[in-house]
């Protein structure tokens, strides 16, 4: 993963902000004090959460679901769409990545319709702490999300609209109770542990270096909980959350940006600075195979429920399906519109898959029948993660935008034909 420094910084200011297309726009999208801080615009956004918070209701009767005001703009939203697809810098560690992948990609059926608006609620406000890392939103009912918010984790209930912060490391953060290990003069503005009802506080390591790309919680066979963290210092760590040990260690030839287990618990998908991932037995780390066709670096992964097929995102902004009974190469290969494909979601159930670019498009795949069709979830504004919730029935996307940065949701469609006969 890059780090904050050179051309990596100025990026960052380039992909973060949506190109200003003319001066009206300017002034409608970021005209609240764009310079101010964000603190200011969450307080703006608490204080007005009904007004701007867009409804299914809202939308049908065509109301913008992002609640942008494109009659009163002198561009369209068709118009800005395009000057977006055409303006938008993909960031590429390696030069003309992105061009290159387009030869192999599947050509996928459009207009597919799997999960339909529910809510924009812009009472809360999903931020990114690092351009390239998007898994920043995970989803634990279909009620109930949790996001990164600033230096916050923040609980969002969409029952009733009340958002509740959870863990705050925007000061100093010490552990509250004592475990051998435990770092128990904390830290101060840190993006790791703990605050009071959490137990525990650990440097992973003091590697200068040592950004802790991707977090991946998961039950072990034994049935204690475990977390494997993706680190920049080019290892893996696997953490006994009960114990709260290390357990393994695996260090690999380049910085780590996510891992995935399958489900079965035997194999690890591991991503990062390497156009090649690798898949590796999860109890001794060795490479049981390398995985050969992306052309840059990649920052997701996810294995379907099924256990065969798992998929991999890169910045060479395509998304790679792989079956484990042939890995020699990918069995499907599917392109974003405008970037990297930094956020991958199997539902539970395995019908479908979200892909994630980093801004605009989320694309949702029929995943049982073959990656044939897609939804192609379309709106203005950066990724910082997607989530389904585990009963499949929503879907979460956190934008990121100072004037229109919010969460949205999606409820799974369903076909209730025995209900329309009793009509």
């Amino acid at each position: 993963m890059s780090q904050y420094q050179g051309d990596d910084a100025e990026y960052m200011a380039d992909e973060y902000e949506m190109e200003d297309v003319d001066d009206e726009m300017d002034d409608e999208f970021r005209g609240r004090d764009m310079a101010g801080s964000e603190s200011d615009g969450d307080e703006y956004d608490h204080a007005n959460s009904k007004v701007n918070d867009t409804t299914a209701a809202q939308a049908r009767s065509g109301k913008d679901i992002q609640g942008i005001p494109w009659d009163r703009l002198s561009i369209t939203r068709e118009k800005y769409r395009q000057t977006r697809l055409e303006q938008y810098k993909n960031y590429e560690n390696i030069p003309q990545s992105g061009e290159g992948s387009g030869k192999d990609c599947k050509v996928t059926k459009k207009g597919g319709s799997y999960y339909e608006f529910r809510r924009n609620s812009r009472s809360v406000k999903s931020t990114i702490l690092h351009f390239q890392l998007r898994n920043l939103v995970w989803a634990t009912s279909k009620h109930d999300v949790y996001l990164m918010s600033h230096f916050s984790v923040v609980h969002w209930s969409s029952l009733n609209c009340s958002r509740q912060e959870v863990l705050n490391v925007s000061g100093h953060v010490a552990p509250s109770e004592k475990h051998p290990g435990s770092l128990l003069e904390g830290f101060t503005q840190t993006q790791h542990l703990d605050r009071p009802g959490v137990s525990f506080c650990s440097r992973t390591t003091y590697d200068d270096n040592a950004i802790t790309n991707a977090v991946e919680i998961y039950v072990s066979a034994s049935g204690a909980v475990h977390f494997t963290a993706s680190n920049n210092d080019c290892g893996v760590r696997d953490f006994d959350m009960e114990k709260f040990q290390l357990t393994k260690h695996f260090r690999y030839p380049w910085p780590v940006n996510h891992t995935s287990l399958s489900p079965d618990g035997k194999l690890l998908t591991i991503v990062g600075d390497n156009p090649d991932g690798m898949l590796v037995d999860s109890q001794t780390g060795k490479m049981v195979t390398s995985l050969c066709g992306h052309l840059d670096f990649s920052f997701a992964s996810a294995w379907h429920p099924n256990g065969v097929t798992f998929a991999t995102g890169n910045q060479d902004k395509t998304c790679r399906v792989w079956d484990v009974r042939n890995l020699s190469k990918s069995v499907a290969v599917l392109k974003g519109n405008l970037g990297a494909i930094r956020s991958i979601r199997y539902t539970s159930d395995g019908q479908y898959m979200a892909m994630a670019e980093p801004a605009d498009f989320v694309h949702v795949y029929d995943a049982k029948n073959g990656y044939e069709k897609e939804q192609e979830i379309d709106f203005f504004g950066e990724i910082s993660g997607v989530s389904f919730s585990p009963d499949t029935e929503s879907l979460f996307i956190g934008v990121w935008d100072r004037t229109y940065g919010s969460l949205l949701e999606y409820g799974r469609c369903r076909n209730y034909s025995y209900l329309d006969s009793l009509i």
